[in-house]
């Protein structure tokens, strides 16, 4: 079956998370914020970087519309034809619904303020993941109807309301989380994930909830406390999360990890947090820190995994007064490391950058094999 997938944000993110679950013979770029993905299913709630998945449709959109089951329906349409409009979109919108009303049905539209409904308003009306809820998704000639928008309610409320957060040390997006977990799995059904600098245990809340044996450590016992509440409170609330976690605390530059783990998804310590650009003196002081830190880490990883075992990471880059990002330069280094880069079809590494705009440190994600 083929799906459109509305790309997130970060464009080339999400096109490299869709490389690694379904691989990059399967998913094609259709524009700057759509791809088509060939696959059994593609499941919303698995994508840190999608806002919509759609199945594509294998029939005209009037028959498709003609056959859906007893009751009022609730239609959108959002269109992302490079020269669709506001006014083009709810012109098709309404012919569906004279057809229907043709057909004696109820209809209900849901108006967008431009060619495509929002995420927002998609998810508060539950479009394509209730009966007879209808977003039909265009995109030239491509008609596809919607099985799911990204679940915003359910990511503020795993973020929001676990019970030990800390503003301090950071707050990971769990969006971002499933991105890595996706990145360093690449959609293996399961396995033991290790989190080496779990901090309060996002990406560890994550990966339970995909079903993986999760595995966290960190320097400060006050982070494992956390991550331990944290866990405790979610297995409250999904009866699907596997058995407790592992956790310890430890050094991840010299900590022994056992068992060893299948994947490797973290976010390493991102630095001091920074209100404007460093000036040259400060960057060059938080870029060593974080190089330094992040190469005694690898190594030390690297004589316990497997030939093989993929590890997902966010690292530290900075805004500079040119209005660019400088990283680290890990990649000419991997190879003494140990390690082999991965590369994606449509993202290079410098495009694997997430932030907010005017964001002083962004996170820069690698990802890495062991040789």
């Amino acid at each position: 079956m083929q799906y459109l997938v509305v790309l997130g944000r970060e464009a080339k993110i999400s096109l490299a998370e869709l490389e690694a679950l379904f691989s990059s013979s399967k998913v094609k770029q259709l524009s700057s914020n759509l791809a088509i993905v060939t696959a059994k299913f593609v499941d919303i709630n698995r994508l840190g970087g999608a806002l919509r998945v759609a199945k594509v449709l294998d029939e005209a959109p009037t028959d498709y519309l003609s056959q859906l089951p007893e009751g009022k329906i609730t239609l959108g349409v959002s269109d992302y034809s490079a020269k669709a409009s506001q006014k083009s979109a709810w012109t098709l919108a309404l012919k569906y619904k004279n057809l229907l009303k043709r057909h004696g049905r109820n209809v209900r539209l849901i108006p967008g303020k431009s060619a495509v409904i929002s995420s927002a308003t998609a998810h508060h009306n539950q479009l394509g993941e209730k009966l007879n809820h209808i977003e039909l998704i265009k995109f030239n000639d491509i008609f596809a109807t919607s099985i799911g928008t990204q679940n915003i309610t359910a990511y503020a409320k795993r973020d929001q309301a676990r019970p030990a957060r800390d503003a301090f040390v950071g707050m990971l997006p769990p969006k971002l989380a499933q991105i890595l977990i996706n990145l360093a799995t690449n959609g293996a059904p399961k396995g033991r994930l290790l989190d080496p600098f779990c901090g309060t245990g996002v990406v560890l809340q994550e990966a339970s909830l995909m079903g993986y044996s999760v595995y966290g450590t960190d320097l400060s016992e006050k982070m494992i406390d956390y991550s331990g509440r944290n866990l405790k409170w979610l297995a409250g609330r999904y009866s699907d999360v596997p058995a407790a976690p592992q956790l310890e605390v430890g050094d991840a530059t010299n900590h022994t990890w056992k068992p060893a783990p299948d994947f490797v998804a973290s976010e390493i310590y991102l630095g001091h947090p920074m209100s404007q650009p460093p000036a040259e003196i400060k960057f060059r002081t938080e870029k060593e820190n974080a190089e330094a830190l992040l190469t005694a880490f690898l190594k030390n990883l690297g004589d316990q995994i497997a030939s093989g075992t993929t590890i997902a990471l966010a690292v530290p880059a900075w805004l500079r007064p040119n209005g660019k990002y400088s990283g680290l330069d890990i990649l000419d280094r991997l190879d003494d490391l140990g390690y082999n880069h991965t590369k994606y079809r449509y993202a290079t590494y410098s495009d694997l950058l997430y932030h907010r705009e005017g964001q002083i440190v962004a996170r820069q994600i690698i990802v890495l094999r062991k040789k």
